[in-house]
């Protein structure tokens, strides 16, 4: 992976997001030449922030306008392409549900049509989300091949967002005319340093107690699979390197989670973080006031992605935290510069350690 990205033309979408930036970052180390697009800056302050001085080309384009979206496909003709930009945020998608469709499931749409009419060399990976998934509330772990659904706005969007690249792969990047090879990519609760994102545990939590407050914790029962950003990341360059080399993965969709056979809960994850945080303490709201559904238990079964991809997560669940914790600390204490480092040495180290 180390030089396979270098010189070759990247365009990615939302890379003003939590999990977009840090893609940056680590596409910058390996050489890339990146094009990123997103339609404004989600939160204040932003992981963004720290990279956004090592883009050439940084633009400010909303993935629902079909018109400028394709223009810059066709234009840029990317070798790889990397779909991130969305609403990210469940309890978001019930306050303004028609821009969760229009963000998750016509900006994707955009993109596959973009795509379709370029029809240039390029190896795309759509980013959804594991809340794709029709969620029975299980001790099970989801397959790629189960059913999509979603009761709250924001997982059915994703589920109809994987519903249309499926077709237009059968229909379209399935030929024997087309070009473009597609895969989609599908990952759980994703942590690490620079997401200020509202109503999520960890912005919280950081946020809270770096200005010594306590913070509420509303439903510490939940699990989640808990994982380092650096890890979906990891998987979704390995996902576009194998798919450029193999195209009988082309239209596969992939689960990226983590290994661990322990499943954690909010409660566990305040408690793990809480550690590299002196005086840290945080109230639990537990089934109080509880009006929206969200959904319980959500876990993704990874053979898959470990048999055709060979990738496995690598971070356990201590040092999940402990480098979302740690970047964080450096973040408010010594600054954004000190923090950028973090970034870095985290990308490098794992790369060192795990690729």
């Amino acid at each position: 992976m180390k030089n396979q990205f270098k010189n070759k033309k990247v365009l990615i979408t939302g890379h003003t997001g939590f999990k977009g930036s840090w893609l940056v970052a680590w596409l910058n180390i390996l050489g890339a030449e990146i094009l990123a697009l997103s339609k404004d800056v989600p939160t204040k302050p932003a992981h963004y922030d720290l990279i956004k001085n090592s883009l050439n080309n940084d633009l400010r384009l909303d993935i629902t306008n079909y018109e400028k979206i394709s223009k810059t496909i066709v234009d840029y003709k990317p070798d790889f392409l990397f779909h991130l930009a969305a609403q990210p945020i469940v309890l978001t998608s019930y306050q303004d549900p028609f821009l969760t469709f229009q963000s998750n499931t016509i900006g994707t749409l955009n993109i596959l049509e973009s795509l379709r009419k370029s029809n240039h060399s390029c190896t795309a990976v759509i980013i959804t989300s594991d809340k794709c998934y029709e969620n029975l509330d299980k001790k099970i772990k989801y397959k790629e091949n189960d059913r999509m659904g979603g009761k709250d706005p924001y997982s059915a969007s994703k589920g109809s967002a994987e519903i249309i690249i499926r077709s237009y792969c059968e229909s379209f990047f399935k030929t024997a005319n087309s070009n473009v090879r597609l895969a989609s990519a599908r990952a759980g609760n994703v942590i690490g340093g620079g997401d200020w994102a509202a109503h999520r545990i960890v912005p919280d939590c950081m946020k809270s107690w770096s200005n010594n407050e306590k913070v509420t914790i509303r439903n510490s029962l939940s699990t989640r699979p808990w994982q380092h950003v650096l890890e979906p990341l990891s998987g979704y360059l390995s996902l576009a390197l194998k798919l450029r080399e193999n195209k009988k993965l082309n239209g596969e969709s992939f689960n990226f989670g983590p290994s661990t056979k322990k499943e954690y809960s909010v409660g566990d994850l305040v408690h793990e973080l809480s550690k590299e945080w002196p005086d840290s303490n945080w109230h639990d709201t537990t089934n109080k006031n509880k009006k929206l559904y969200e959904a319980n238990l959500l876990s993704l079964n990874c053979d898959k992605a470990s048999k055709l991809l060979d990738w496995t997560s690598a971070l356990d669940f201590p040092e999940t935290a402990k480098w979302t914790s740690d970047w964080y600390y450096t973040y408010y204490t010594s600054g954004p510069a000190a923090a950028m480092k973090v970034t870095e040495d985290q990308i490098k180290n794992y790369i060192n350690l795990y690729m």
